[in-house]
């Protein structure tokens, strides 16, 4: 039953990296970050503030995706209903993506102009 319920949550994860561009990118950038935090040398707290950052910008994306698919499963014709859960779905994202910028900035910016500065 719980291998079972893996292969659901795997076979989705696999759904989403063929079909969702912006979730590759999201993803991508994820990485990028990660590599950016072991060359500064981010600590313990600062690296649980990132994961939780990417893991929030990630979720919410597939959270995005999943209603967005249901929403038109539902009501294959255009709705106003249908096209307000989408666009706050869609707003959701954007929030985490704009939250996870300013978080980038706060564990990065300072480390990164000495870093680069040679001080």
């Amino acid at each position: 039953m719980l291998l079972q319920s893996f292969g659901y949550a795997f076979a989705g994860i696999g759904y989403i990296l063929r079909t969702q561009r912006n979730a590759r990118i999201e993803l991508v950038i994820g990485l990028g970050a990660v590599a950016l935090g072991l060359w500064l040398g981010l600590t313990p707290v600062e690296w649980a503030v990132l994961a939780i950052t990417i893991a929030l910008v990630v979720a919410l994306e597939w959270i995005n995706t999943s209603l967005e698919l249901a929403v038109g499963l539902a009501s294959p014709e255009r709705h106003p209903s249908a096209k307000a859960a989408k666009d706050v779905a869609a707003a959701c994202v954007l929030l985490g993506a704009i939250t996870s910028v300013v978080v980038g900035l706060l564990l990065f910016a300072s480390r990164l102009v000495s870093r680069l500065s040679g001080t």
